[in-house]
């Protein structure tokens, strides 16, 4: 069973099944719904068979490896293959799609359309995560843009067509930027190109040469991680996205840039990272700071909540430069604690919304005492965003942190200096969360309304919001769970900085 193609059929099962919804009925709201979640948690279950079977967590190597050709004239081929650093996000995007799907309350407009594409972006990021051949990356990192194009533009709020467009040019723009640097590295110096993840890391540039290709891939993952100043695009898609496609864009869209910059700037471009990571560790300080106090000065409920995401990117960006098996190993395990943790608070914000049909937090108040269910599960979660102990987002900082002080590669005043800005940063993060809770469940505007009496969390909400908070306390309280994956991939990812 191990030479079973299980990911091919893990990265075209979402899709192809999508593509029958077509033939359901037209007016089948709930039929369509719960064959879309069927699909989901049967890929998960599959998914979760697999790797604990045949997955070896001690081997560093790329396991499950699928190698067909797949164009004859282009050597173009169809590589997948799983690792430490690949297997996490795959089961994060499991999860957070079913239950973003699950999240979705019933699609009046045109429902078949709408969870194709749910389905459609499944494929895509599983392809993504477990792609080991750059084209085929490529690929995939292009057909999530179409889908999320279409969740804006069709399911929107109010400014759906200008947030929609600003984030295919964004996106878009930045892909080329990809695919050239995917082209040139492929050509570069071998007889015959090959876009093979294993050849090209082994493969060696002039210096000069390198370092344009490294500007290339670093424009297009800053775009999707998103790094500032090339993040405006996320505080308005999240603004006007329904809330299941935010939990999609916060919970994995953001995470393939991170996961971008190791796979392909730290593992293929060693040489130029390390001359880039002590300025992109000074950009990640600052976006750490500067998107804490954008977020406090935000009204719009779901783009404070957006720029919250930002911030948390700058310990991931942080991370990933350190150059340490401690920072990097935070990295992944941020990666995951905030898929959940940001897919959640966005889904609870979409909730709200559901109820009192308000965004704006200065027009919010007093909705604790008729709705205790949402104002608990929001205030637990709140603390997790701002990294209370016990929670899973403590232990990812945490670890980014100590990735940094323990460095040998860094000086002692650049690393108090930024060691300085990041406790700021998480000094600004309960700020801007609490005002948040505070404006919106506090006071008594919405108490003493007419109408003022609203639904509580109903058992979709409630099991939902539980799904996701019970693996961000699994995590905060024994977050080896993650680490165990990861910790031998960190190690072979790093050896080419120190034994080079």
């Amino acid at each position: 069973m191990k030479s079973f193609p299980w990911l091919t059929m893990f990265v075209v099962l979402p899709i192809s099944a999508g593509s029958l919804i077509f033939f359901l009925p037209h007016r089948g709201n709930k039929v369509i719904r719960w064959y879309t979640i069927f699909i989901c948690i049967v890929e998960l279950l599959l998914m979760t068979y697999t790797f604990s079977y045949y997955f070896e967590l001690d081997d560093p190597l790329t396991q499950l490896i699928e190698d067909y050709k797949w164009i004859h004239f282009f050597y173009f081929y169809w590589r997948l293959g799983i690792d430490g650093l690949s297997l996490g996000p795959i089961l994060l995007t499991g999860f957070i799609t079913t239950l973003a799907i699950l999240a979705a309350r019933p699609v009046n407009r045109d429902s078949r359309l709408f969870h194709f594409l749910m389905l459609a972006m499944y494929s895509g990021q599983i392809g993504l995560f477990s792609s080991q051949d750059l084209l085929l990356f490529f690929i995939m990192w292009e057909l999530e843009l179409i889908p999320v194009y279409l969740l804006v533009a069709m399911w929107g709020g109010k400014k759906r067509l200008y947030s929609a467009t600003k984030f295919i040019l964004y996106t878009a723009g930045s892909s080329v930027f990809l695919l050239m640097g995917a082209l040139g590295i492929a050509l570069y110096g071998t007889k015959e190109p090959t876009f093979n993840f294993e050849t090209l890391a082994n493969q060696s540039y002039p210096m000069a040469l390198e370092i344009i290709f490294y500007i290339g891939f670093l424009i297009a993952f800053a775009v999707k991680s998103p790094i500032i100043p090339l993040h405006t695009w996320l505080p308005d898609t999240h603004g006007e996205a329904h809330y299941s496609t935010c939990m999609l864009l916060a919970g994995i869209l953001l995470k393939m840039g991170a996961y971008g910059l190791v796979r392909i700037n730290m593992e293929l471009l060693p040489h130029a990272h390390s001359i880039f990571s002590p300025w992109l560790i000074i950009v990640g300080a600052i976006q750490i700071i500067y998107a804490a106090l954008t977020s406090l000065g935000q009204r719009n409920l779901k783009k404070r909540i957006a720029y919250s995401s930002v911030s948390h990117m700058g310990f991931i960006i942080i991370g990933i430069c350190s150059l340490s098996e401690m920072g990097l190993n935070g990295v992944i395990l941020q990666i995951i604690s905030h898929g959940f943790i940001g897919a959640a608070l966005f889904f609870l914000a979409g909730t709200s919304y559901d109820r009192i049909r308000l965004l704006y937090l200065d027009e919010m108040g007093g909705m604790a005492a008729p709705m205790p269910k949402i104002f608990t599960l929001f205030s637990i979660l709140s603390l997790a965003s701002l990294a209370l102990p016990g929670m899973s987002g403590f232990f990812a900082e945490l670890i980014v942190f100590f990735g940094i002080i323990t460095d040998q590669k860094y000086l002692l005043m650049p690393k108090i200096l930024i060691t300085f800005i990041l406790v700021v940063g998480i000094v600004l993060t309960p700020i801007y969360l609490l005002s948040m809770l505070r404006q919106m469940f506090y006071g008594y505007k919405l108490f003493n309304a007419q109408n003022s009496y609203f639904f509580d969390s109903g058992p979709r909400e409630l099991f939902v919001s539980i799904a996701i908070l019970l693996p961000v306390i699994g995590i905060g309280i024994y977050p080896d769970c993650v680490f165990s994956l990861s910790v031998d991939k960190v190690e072979a990812i790093l050896f080419p900085f120190f034994y080079r």
